[in-house]
């Protein structure tokens, strides 16, 4: 491998205001080199990606492209440099053919060349058998299964030749077998010299195809080595596990329903053309208290859309024995008592703590509302205090209390919560957590909770299921978790 760096990123620095999305990021890639760039949703990743192709200008920092400095350049004047983008979202143009899109990407920047000559047919052409779309050359983007739409992606980025190929999330969406297709592709640009950057969620995804990864958090470096090193690093593991776990499970046999009360079988969810779940299954006896814990994109929160009936889906979903299909959002919530706290919130801003509260409990008598009140103003005191405020002006960590709040003056039955500890303070989280205990401890309520923070999520769970790329793929006590699955979230 030759020693000199196709690409050399030093001290990269991005802001949007007051928030440092990258800091100080420093990288090099040789020709013939993976790297794979990894962090959790927010870490910056796709930032760096951006900045490095001139989608984004940096506030500081140097991105050499085989020698030159190209920091700040405009996006297609790096490609012309040698730089090639695989995005994650296909973005074809939807009137022309697929080989038509290929095409067009390996025309000259003038308009004059707007008609191709048989040179550039041909090349566009053995560019589309490459990457497995010589079958479908004259079909529209709209007609082409998702997997299709990636490889023209492919083929797009591939179009000017880069020395310096940057693909994003290549793995998102697509079926294990795809996924192999995919790699061997990726795999053939080492082979070739040219040097790789890859953007993913987790260590797994990308480790039997890197050379070396480098894991970010809140925009700076925390680790970088091979990725047998990197899942081993205790600050990537403190990142993406959240600490020392902790739980005190109940064995499933101590629940007396004898058919749980919820069961999902086989459910498969599309957007689209992506499969966003795949043959999913899990059931929740009444009590339960199940966490569902993945990487964001893993698709938690479309199986808690689909269980709401927000979303259309194959499979049966059965709540106390009835079938759940063809009931709208509103009849699973109010009759079933299916409520769920989404990861958004969803607050009413302009609307006051208390009458946010109020509407969650609208559909209850006068007293009964007011003493499903007071009873939540005692598992989240600090709410208490806020009533008169709008929510709008609430701090994040209230915020998530209200939201939870307003869910439990609906009475709920199941209680789904998505994500409640995204971006929140530990003190906050420690307030989330003795809430749901008391809620364990002195209700029937059963709760099923959606979380990448595994700190959190197990301490409270008396099952837990792992979701992985659609799909799931762990099932057990949480006492084992640590020992048998723990090092698969990375």
């Amino acid at each position: 491998m030759s020693l000199t760096p196709l690409l050399e990123v030093s001290r990269l620095t991005k802001r949007f205001g007051g928030l440092v999305a990258v800091k100080d990021i420093s990288l090099e890639i040789r020709p013939g080199e993976i790297l794979g760039l990894i962090g959790p949703n927010g870490s910056g990743k796709s930032t760096v990606m951006k900045l490095i192709m001139g989608i984004e200008r940096p506030n500081a920092g140097i991105v050499k492209v085989e020698g030159t400095d190209v920091a700040g350049w405009p996006s297609h004047k790096i490609a012309r440099h040698g730089v090639g983008i695989v995005f994650q979202h296909s973005r074809p143009l939807h009137r022309q053919t697929v080989l038509e899109n290929i095409k067009l990407a390996l025309l000259p920047d003038s308009l004059v060349r707007l008609f191709a000559d048989p040179e550039v047919d041909g090349r566009a052409r053995a560019i589309a058998e490459r990457v497995g779309l010589g079958a479908v050359l004259d079909r529209r983007p709209a007609t082409l299964p998702f997997a299709d739409l990636r490889r023209m992606e492919l083929a797009k980025a591939m179009a000017r030749d880069p020395r310096i190929v940057l693909v994003d999330e290549p793995f998102a969406g697509l079926t294990s077998g795809e996924v192999e297709d995919f790699s061997n592709l990726i795999r053939s640009f080492r082979e070739e010299g040219r040097a790789v950057l890859l953007v993913d969620h987790n260590v797994k995804s990308v480790s039997a195809l890197v050379d070396r990864v480098k894991a970010m958090y809140l925009g700076e470096h925390i680790a970088e080595g091979t990725a047998e090193e990197v899942m081993r690093d205790e600050t990537v593991r403190r990142v993406y596990l959240g600490g020392a776990i902790t739980t005190a499970a109940r064995p499933e046999s101590s629940f007396k329903d004898a058919e749980p009360l919820l069961q999902v079988e086989t459910i498969g969810v599309h957007y689209g053309k992506a499969q966003a779940l795949q043959q999913v299954s899990i059931h929740v006896h009444e009590g339960e208290f199940v966490s569902v814990v993945g990487l964001n994109g893993a698709g938690k929160t479309t199986l808690f859309n689909a269980i709401s009936g927000l979303v259309p889906y194959s499979g049966e979903i059965r709540w106390a024995g009835a079938s759940l299909a063809g009931h709208s959002p509103a009849a699973i919530a109010r009759n079933a008592g299916i409520v769920q706290c989404p990861e958004t919130r969803e607050l009413f801003g302009d609307m006051s703590v208390r009458e946010n509260l109020d509407l969650g409990g609208q559909h209850l008598p006068k007293a009964e509302r007011l003493e499903r009140t007071e009873w939540l103003f005692e598992l989240f005191p600090i709410i208490k205090a806020r009533q008169p405020q709008a929510a709008r002006t609430l701090s994040g960590g209230e915020q998530q209390m209200l939201a939870i709040a307003r869910a439990l003056m609906m009475k709920p039955r199941l209680l789904i919560l998505d994500e409640p500890t995204l971006g929140l303070a530990p003190v906050i989280l420690e307030q989330l957590s003795k809430a749901l205990e008391k809620l364990r401890q002195t209700t029937s309520i059963t709760v099923l909770l959606g979380e990448q923070n595994v700190t959190f999520a197990l301490p409270h769970a008396d099952r837990v299921y792992v979701l992985e790329h659609a799909r799931i793929v762990w099932e057990g006590d949480p006492g084992r978790f640590a020992k048998e699955a723990g090092a698969g979230l990375l």
